[in-house]
């Protein structure tokens, strides 16, 4: 399940944790709270930024 997590502090720091997102999909989910909240000063990929999107492509051969 995907999920978008976000944790303010005590001190007004902000995290932003995405969950269930692989590759870039992390980061284009989360671009829209990164721009409205305000300037970035930390950013940590996961290892699951590194895999790739897996997609499947199926063809039917015609008969």
């Amino acid at each position: 399940m995907k999920s978008i997590e976000v944790t303010i502090a005590q001190t007004g720091q902000l995290q932003i944790e995405a969950a269930g997102f692989s590759g870039t999909d992390c980061e284009k989910a989360t671009a829209f709270l990164e721009t409205a909240l305000g300037e970035l000063q930390v950013k940590q990929r996961k290892p699951e930024f590194f895999q790739r999107n897996r997609r499947t492509l199926q063809q039917k051969a015609g008969l």
